[in-house]
């Protein structure tokens, strides 16, 4: 199921580039206790070659933790990048939280 972005944040992505912004709404829409590959994002998005720049969206996401970026990993499974303060580790503990309460994280779990 779809869910819809705050206004606000909706708004604000106006001022980024469209590819971004097709990045970011996507993201959104991963469930909490989920993860998604950047590969398998780029094919969410209709560019299944794009990977490497769905992770520079990502890099750039200024909506975090309301557009979880972190729930995007490698596709060898291992976390990838994390520009949010606590990088990594944060990552995983946001995940994990995420995993075992499914419910939504935020960056002082």
């Amino acid at each position: 199921m779809k869910k819809t972005l705050p206004k606000e944040i909706s708004d604000k992505m106006k001022n980024y580039p469209p590819f971004f912004v097709k990045v970011w709404k996507a993201c959104f829409n991963i469930p909490a206790g989920k993860t998604l590959t950047y590969g398998e994002l780029a094919v969410k998005i209709g560019s299944p070659k794009a990977a490497r720049a769905v992770g520079m969206a990502l890099s750039k996401n200024p909506f975090a933790p309301a557009v979880p970026c972190h729930r995007v990993i490698r596709s060898d499974g291992k976390m990838g990048g994390f520009s949010a303060k606590g990088g990594i580790k944060l990552k995983e503990k946001m995940l994990k939280y995420e995993k075992e309460n499914k419910k939504n994280a935020s960056f002082d779990v």
